[in-house]
């Protein structure tokens, strides 16, 4: 396992491209003020011994010397000791909407990446709780099995589309069915299964899955993503012109927040129905109630031990920060005698 201890220092990277562009501007500066001074081959006859080549490794060197500093003030650190630990927590999938119509632009930026935005601040708020991730359109889809890992639910988290499942709909029944499939009853404690969408379902009777899911002791709550006046679900055209989706008659589609499906699905598993907005998403209000529920006690493996490796980067800042002092900008005797570097 590899971690930066202190990943704010990581930031000082962007500091690098600056330097590379006043090295440049001085480089102009030097040159103009060279050529001011004297013709090109006038001040090779009075300064027969300077190098530009020597000139620009210093730089090289110098720049070597901060990218290694910063990474050795960050801490690269390798895990070495991995132990079972137990945990309490509750078990909880998220089911995500990704049908054409979560791309309407009610919520901003959209209703997809407002979603993704809030399941963000959502991993890190969650501590010891597993987590699972399940995407459905027409089909529903398990795009991250329950787990404590939120690394990795991050990951998969940034790969969400539209494109991301092949059928498209909306079958909120399937998502709550799968859901229901993938929590480990075994381990006990309490379950639940937020599902994130617009409600506008086509494909099956969500309420009479959300009943059958609360039967086998999972809590379905829902968050309403979008409003009640709809938006026009943006599309792409030919040459990348965009437009927005229309209907066989050609009149502009628009998608509506279904509340009142979503307050069903909501009554019928035992838990409570949240519409999101540009401020919350809802996932807050949800977090409080679940804080209350029985926990479930599992083991996980854990990276409880770290070796440090600053000191390599450090001292390989403090060698390249040396050979850039120690270099002159003079030809060695070697070098002149080969005519090595000529410009």
């Amino acid at each position: 396992m590899f971690r930066f201890e202190h990943t704010w220092a990581l930031w000082g990277l962007l500091i690098l491209p600056l330097m590379v562009l006043l090295f440049f501007l001085v480089k102009q500066w030097r040159k103009k003020a060279r050529n001011r001074f004297a013709e090109h081959q006038l001040f090779q006859q009075l300064m027969p011994e300077y190098s530009n080549f020597r000139f620009r490794l210093k730089f090289i060197f110098y720049l070597i010397a901060f990218l290694f500093l910063l990474i050795g003030i960050a801490n690269p650190q390798i895990g070495s000791k991995l132990e079972e630990i137990k945990r309490e927590g509750i078990d909880l999938i998220v089911a995500i909407d990704v049908s054409n119509s979560m791309k309407a632009e009610d919520l901003s930026p959209n209703r997809l990446e407002r979603a993704k935005r809030a399941m963000l601040q959502l991993l890190d708020e969650l501590k010891s709780d597993r987590l699972g991730i399940i995407v459905f359109a027409g089909q529903a889809y398990t795009q991250l099995p329950v787990t404590t890992d939120y690394s990795a639910a991050k990951l998969f988290l940034n790969t969400i589309d539209t494109d991301i499942v092949p059928t498209q709909g909306t079958a909120i029944g399937a998502a709550i069915d799968l859901a229901s499939e993938s929590f480990d009853f075994e381990s006990g404690g309490n379950k639940a299964l937020i599902v994130v969408t617009d409600g506008e379902n086509h494909e099956d009777n969500a309420v009479e899955a959300a009943r059958l899911a609360n039967e086998k002791g999972i809590r379905v709550y829902t968050i309403g993503m979008g409003t009640p006046t709809g938006a026009p679900i943006p599309t792409t055209a030919g040459g990348g012109r965009r437009s927005f989706r229309q209907d066989q008659n050609g009149n502009t589609v628009i998608s509506s927040l279904n509340e009142e499906m979503l307050r069903e699905i909501a009554f019928a598993g035992d838990g409570a129905y949240i519409r999101a907005t540009n401020a919350s998403a809802g996932f807050e209000q949800i977090l409080d109630e679940l804080s209350g529920l029985e926990k479930s006690e599992f083991e996980s493996q854990v990276y409880t031990d770290y070796e440090d490796r600053f000191q390599f980067f450090i001292a390989a800042s403090v060698c390249f920060l040396l050979a850039s002092i120690l270099l002159n900008e003079r030809k060695s005797k070697i070098v002149e005698q080969y005519n090595l570097f000529e410009e």
